[in-house]
């Protein structure tokens, strides 16, 4: 059964490639990567081990093209989201939401992915590092565009810190909310950039927001 949202999963060029990369995100989302089989992915897709083996070098390759190609849509869908004309504050915390409520839209592959992306060793270490910097690219861009001096640095701690509370949400079992951690998120974005605080902040935090 396809997970919630699997379709976010960019499309791929080739239909077969893009048919393995459902279904890996399929099966490995209903059974977690360790337990996922290759034979359960190419009979998911509709296709042979052949043509898997034509696309991917084995089952750890497909699954960091999954994670990379889902990561280019929550991306993408960030970087539509910008509002240019508004102070970089208004546009961070926009499309901030927007990323984190596409992410949450898919919880059950949005968990398996940022959870298992761990268990790869240096070859997902490098792929998650890539799609951080991305996340910092745009932040740099948006940021620095309106005359704020963000260092590449800062940018990149910004971006730990939201993947941080984006696991923590999905070790609580809230994947299905994470549109509720916008405020925290923009707050670390304001707090590292140097700008002022939100009116009405605390030292404890981001001002309460109605519900």
């Amino acid at each position: 059964m396809k997970p919630k949202n699997a379709g976010n999963v960019e499309a791929a060029p080739n239909e077969h490639r893009a048919r393995l990369l459902q279904a890996m995100a399929s099966v490995a989302a209903a059974q977690g990567l360790a337990a996922t089989s290759i034979a359960a992915v190419v009979a998911e897709a509709g296709v042979s081990k052949r043509t898997f083996y034509e696309h991917f070098v084995d089952k750890d390759a497909c699954f960091l093209a999954l994670y990379r190609a889902a990561s280019a849509s929550a991306l993408r869908t960030l970087r539509e989201s910008v509002q240019p004309g508004r102070p970089w504050q208004d546009q961070v915390e926009h499309a901030l939401g927007a990323y984190l409520a596409h992410l949450a839209a898919g919880p059950q592959l949005i968990r398996m992915l940022f959870v298992e992306i761990h268990h790869l060793g240096p070859a997902g270490a490098t792929v998650r590092r890539e799609v951080m910097q991305h996340l910092a690219d745009y932040m740099l861009e948006t940021i620095n565009a309106d005359g704020t001096t963000l260092t590449p640095t800062m940018a990149m701690a910004a971006v730990g810190g939201i993947h941080e509370l984006v696991l923590q949400a999905i070790e609580r079992g809230e994947a299905a909310q994470l549109d509720r951690l916008t405020p925290s998120a923009s707050a670390v974005v304001r707090l590292l950039a140097g700008a002022p605080p939100w009116p009405g902040t605390t030292k404890n935090g981001p001002p309460k927001r109605a519900v």
